[in-house]
């Protein structure tokens, strides 16, 4: 499997859910892989199970089958408190909605998932500075996310899911809710920082023109993945 150095693998994965009296097949012996310092666009029309894939894939749910490889470790059935640490260590999200913490400002939404595994408050000052350098955003640090653009808000998400130092950024519709230009900015510069840090990276979108802009395009289609 490291042939090709592949940094996440899905195999065969099945994932159906229940609704009402019937069965609702979502994903049906899917198979996907990413390759280190490679951007994958994931396409396919609302409903299709885009977000179930990369939940999957970021080992926040447990498929009903299939195995889950990150970095080579067979990760299909471990227990929750290694998924975790796994996923903390590995992966960062990006999400639709930026999820930032309404409370803090933009430093300290960067700082604290560096404080909960365990990084000095130093250290993860030092990461979250940098990063925000990185992100246009230093004169927005002391700003609490009620204060800060659409555009800005997605920015720090992006700053937060860098903030560990994953080796893959999940993105569900992370341009979703901005205006074409702000979601064509925001995009341009996920793609840019993660191939400037030679990250991996899925990005779930409608958009085909920003999908253009990836290492390869696929598509969700009746539970299976396939080339678009």
């Amino acid at each position: 499997m490291n042939n090709d150095n592949r940094i996440l693998e899905m195999k065969n994965i099945s994932q159906n859910f229940k609704q009402g009296g019937s069965n609702i097949c979502i994903l049906s012996e899917a198979n996907f892989f990413l390759r280190s310092a490679e951007t994958v666009a994931l396409v396919g029309p609302s409903g299709a199970g885009k977000t179930t894939f990369l939940q999957i894939g970021g080992l926040l749910e447990q498929p009903d089958s299939g195995e889950i490889f990150i970095s080579g470790k067979n990760c299909s059935r471990i227990p929750d408190n290694q998924r975790t640490s796994i996923r903390s260590k590995y992966i960062g999200f990006v999400y639709q909605y930026h999820h930032l913490l309404h409370e803090f400002t933009a430093l300290e939404n960067i700082i604290l998932p560096q404080l909960i595994l365990g990084k000095s408050k130093v250290e993860a000052k030092d990461r979250a500075l940098s990063l925000l350098k990185r992100l246009g955003m230093t004169n927005r640090i002391d700003h609490k996310p009620g204060k800060l653009s659409g555009g800005e808000q997605q920015r720090v998400a992006i700053g937060r899911a860098l903030s560990n130092n994953p080796k893959v950024i999940l993105a569900d519709e992370p341009t979703g809710n901005l205006d074409y230009s702000t979601a064509t900015e925001v995009f341009d510069f996920l793609i840019e920082t993660v191939k400037e840090t030679g990250l991996s990276t899925v990005v779930a979108t409608h958009n085909m023109d920003l999908a253009g802009k990836m290492d390869r395009v696929i598509t969700i289609d009746n539970g299976l993945i396939v080339p678009a």
